[in-house]
């Protein structure tokens, strides 16, 4: 008989986190603890109410799900038993770390993958006047990549700020489907010329047919727009990267296969994070290895991580230890 805990979690972030449509000054998250008398799985996810999610939802499936789980249910089971979200997420990254250590193995060993090696993740300056993003930037000048929250008035003032305060690193504007299309096509012009590699979800994900009527002079990544394999048909055209996160995806089995698929049919791969501990990172790190771009930097904007964590030198992350997860 396996138990089955289920635990709300508050990490505090270092400060307030602005996107288009929001704020938070701390991560709630979901984490699970699946135990057989001698190992533990764990895992974790973030509700997201873009989705329609909030702890308390979250927590419901969960305890709907559970005397199924401990009744033998099992990862291939769960892609039809819960629905692709934050639940599905912390249950599969929780078996499949059972699994492991039940075994005697890791996690990539076990998806026919090989060991994992260390990756260069993203920093992310939250949205605010171009003034203060400035001396975010300047702060974090060192880093390789920043990933820039716009979606307002006066986005190319502040990412001409950003420049100014970091002017060697590589940049990715994240919209959050803040623009329209008028603004898309006004903005892209200006963001080529100041060296923006990257631009994830700058459109509604319901209302990006703009993406496939013009050409796009810097490349279009899918967010919103992404979530499951069977997403990718409708993103021809429009994408050119998608951004694979395990809250969307709802875990880690369905991942490897949106990752696996839409590397065959041509897209770019970032693997992405909601703002989590490094319990949530830690299953998103093999999904990482080869991808172009990488953003796992939850834990770098909490106040305080687990105790078992990632390790993080400047912005490269390491992979997880068995103590924390795989």
């Amino acid at each position: 008989m396996i138990t089955f805990e289920i635990f709300q979690d508050r990490f505090a972030l270092q400060e307030t986190f602005i996107i288009s449509r929001g704020s938070k000054d701390a991560a709630q998250v979901i984490s699970l603890k699946l135990g057989d008398g001698e190992h533990i799985g764990r895992g974790e996810c973030v509700p997201y109410a873009r989705y329609k999610e909030t702890p308390e939802s979250v927590v419901e499936q969960l305890v709907a799900i559970a005397p199924d789980v401990k009744s033998g249910l099992t990862r291939d089971d769960l892609q039809t038993a819960l629905l692709p979200g934050a639940a599905r997420n912390a249950l599969d990254c929780a078996l499949w770390d059972l699994e492991a250590k039940q075994q005697g193995k890791r996690v990539w060993e076990l998806a026919g993958l090989d060991e994992p090696e260390a990756v260069t993740t993203a920093f992310t300056l939250s949205l605010n006047t171009p003034d203060i993003m400035r001396v975010s930037a300047e702060k974090n000048a060192h880093r390789p990549l920043l990933k820039l929250k716009l979606g307002g008035e006066d986005d190319f003032e502040r990412l001409e700020a950003v420049r100014e305060g970091a002017p060697g690193a590589d940049i990715i504007v994240d919209a959050n489907e803040g623009w329209d299309a008028s603004t898309w096509l006004a903005l892209q012009e200006p963001l080529k010329h100041l060296g923006v590699s990257l631009i994830e979800q700058p459109l509604p994900a319901n209302d990006d047919d703009a993406l496939m009527n013009n050409d796009r002079l810097v490349p279009v990544c899918a967010d919103e727009s992404c979530h499951i394999t069977s997403d990718l048909e409708k993103l021809a055209g429009r994408y050119d990267f998608v951004n694979i996160k395990l809250d969307k995806t709802g875990g880690l089995t369905e991942a490897l296969k949106l990752r696996k698929e839409a590397i065959q049919l041509g897209f770019g791969i970032m693997t992405g994070c909601m703002i989590g501990s490094s319990l949530a990172m830690a299953p998103a790190i093999l999904l990482a290895q080869g991808a172009e771009y990488t953003d796992l930097d939850g834990p770098l904007l909490l106040a305080e991580d687990r105790k078992e964590k990632l390790q993080y030198h400047g912005s490269i992350v390491f992979p997880a230890k068995p103590e924390l997860w795989g």
